[in-house]
């Protein structure tokens, strides 16, 4: 969804630079190394976060580790950062580009987690390629994401879910977990889970939420 544009957010992106990476080169790598206070800490990337609290929950709950909020809107890259200089979150960064250059934004195999989280279905057949489930896509992933690493992925969409079973499956990934009822599984499935703004919107109206958790490698 669109969000309406904000000119307080486009301003407090582009006041601070050193949070927010605006519209990288992508023939050119992301220094990450200079992003981040220790590099060597495990590194998980949301795309298209929204208006953040999937990412910014995870980097309160987890110091230790490295995020990275991809988002296309400034609006929205806005109100994560608002977010993240309120709670003080220096193990995350936002990177405002498209997600169809992510191996061009990160080095291969450098990717713990890699989260799709109630991602555009684009229903019309024509529009498949921009499907972030689709063969394309899935190939950035399998480069980016560790060995050991792999992908996470929610909808309310059963279209798409379906869709992304049988397009990961195709490409030759493995499944960890598939969930067709993510909130009706067992607590200690539940207790790790953290909830999107649209996930808690569509779960509480009684909706299903679909889960799946696949590796490339």
């Amino acid at each position: 969804m669109r969000l309406r544009n904000k000119p307080w957010a486009v301003k407090l992106v582009n006041d601070h630079p050193e949070a927010v990476i605006q519209d990288p080169d992508p023939a050119k790598k992301i220094n990450w190394e200079e992003r981040v206070a220790d590099f060597s800490r495990p590194l998980e990337v949301e795309i298209g976060s929204g208006k953040g609290q999937f990412i910014t929950t995870l980097a309160k709950r987890h110091p230790e580790r490295n995020y990275v909020a991809i988002e296309l809107q400034t609006t929205a890259a806005g109100i994560i950062l608002r977010t993240k200089l309120e709670e003080e979150l220096d193990n995350l960064q936002i990177l405002r580009a498209d997600a169809i250059n992510l191996a061009d934004f990160f080095d291969a195999d450098s990717i713990d987690i890699l989260y799709l989280n109630f991602s555009d279905p684009w229903p019309k057949t024509r529009h498949e390629k921009r499907r972030l489930t689709y063969k394309s896509f899935l190939k950035n992933y399998q480069t980016t994401l560790k060995p050991e690493g792999h992908l996470e992925f929610k909808t309310d969409n059963s279209g798409l879910f379906s869709y992304s079973l049988v397009s990961i499956n195709n490409f030759g990934a493995k499944f960890d977990f598939v969930s067709v009822d993510l909130h009706h599984e067992d607590e200690e499935i539940l207790k790790n889970n953290v909830e999107t703004e649209y996930e808690h919107k569509f779960a509480s109206k009684g909706n299903p939420i679909y889960c799946l958790h696949a590796r490339f490698n």
